[in-house]
């Protein structure tokens, strides 16, 4: 697997290291990130939801593949919409704290959560109920916190298709792990929101310009944000009006959850729950054109 921390702080060093020179600030990336043992994919069901994180995680050989004792932890759910768990417009709140408990038994130093959100951050903390799910764990280690409008940095994506350079939010680019942990939704601009999308939440600048080139855009942003693990919740689903939603009639329970090393092959799998083939997703397309992940499911390990 990609050491995330060695490879983001060589990228970064030179990065600093080219605007000391008087350039932009440049990230310099391989076109393929994922080793080919993280080909797998896990998809469980069931209704009891901390279970039900707890198998998904296991089948892929548990936390302590992903998070090493003493590593920082950035966990990025979906908590852009300051609505509440039953209409499935954010990561369900027991999904996420079930994952930082799995982290911090793994011994990871920090775990810290955050999100660009739509509305208000305060109020999509509270109803998402995601606030109060973190401060139930009573661990001094794990933190949801607002961003910090200071902590962004303008980097030029060497290879980028749809965008050359974009501002990151650096605390999600210092940690040692980033579990990418999004709800899947459908989306009005770009059919659906899964596992890429959601990376949408740890970038700066006007998003609402990346829309009409949404598909390369997102392949850009997660060559520079890497997933160490992609976990979908998909117990409800929003099957349309995504990805704000506001009906229970869009609602759909499903009781699933989708895991993999390789962020495309989780929004694939995902695509087959709204009825759709992965090569019918641009999105998921242009990832896998980047080397993301594996979009034909036939080659995918099913653990």
């Amino acid at each position: 697997m990609l050491d995330r921390r060695q490879f983001i702080f060589q990228s970064l060093r030179s990065a600093c290291l080219a605007a000391v020179a008087g350039s932009i600030p440049q990230l310099i990336l391989p076109r393929a990130v994922y080793a080919a043992q993280d080909r797998v994919l896990v998809v469980r069901t069931g209704e009891d939801i901390p279970q039900l994180v707890r198998q998904t995680v296991a089948a892929l050989g548990g936390m302590e593949r992903f998070v090493k004792p003493g590593e920082t932890v950035v966990v990025k759910p979906n908590i852009g919409w300051d609505r509440g768990v039953d209409l499935a417009a954010n990561t369900h709140p027991l999904v996420v704290k079930t994952v930082v408990s799995l982290c911090l038994e793994a011994g990871a130093k920090k775990v810290q959560l955050f999100d660009r959100t739509c509305n208000d951050p305060r109020r999509c903390y509270v109803s998402s109920g995601i606030q109060q799910a973190i401060s139930d764990l009573n661990s001094i280690q794990a933190e949801l916190v607002y961003m910090d409008r200071r902590a962004y940095k303008e980097l030029e994506i060497s290879q980028g298709k749809a965008i050359n350079r974009w501002s990151f939010y650096l605390p999600a680019l210092e940690a040692d792990r980033l579990i990418n942990l999004p709800i899947a939704k459908h989306h009005s601009i770009s059919t659906l929101t899964l596992g890429m999308k959601n990376l949408m939440g740890v970038i700066g600048g006007n998003r609402g310009m990346l829309h009409s080139k949404i598909a390369e855009a997102l392949a850009d942003i997660n060559t520079v944000i890497h997933s160490d693990l992609t976990l979908i919740d998909a117990t409800r689903i929003l099957v349309a009006n995504g990805p704000q939603g506001g009906r229970l009639e869009d609602v759909e329970v499903r009781n699933t959850l989708i895991a993999s090393p390789q962020v495309v092959t989780a929004d694939a799998f995902a695509s087959t729950l709204f009825g759709y083939q992965p090569d019918q997703i641009e999105t998921i397309v242009a990832g896998y054109r980047r080397g993301l992940g594996e979009i034909d499911l036939s080659r995918v390990q099913r653990l």
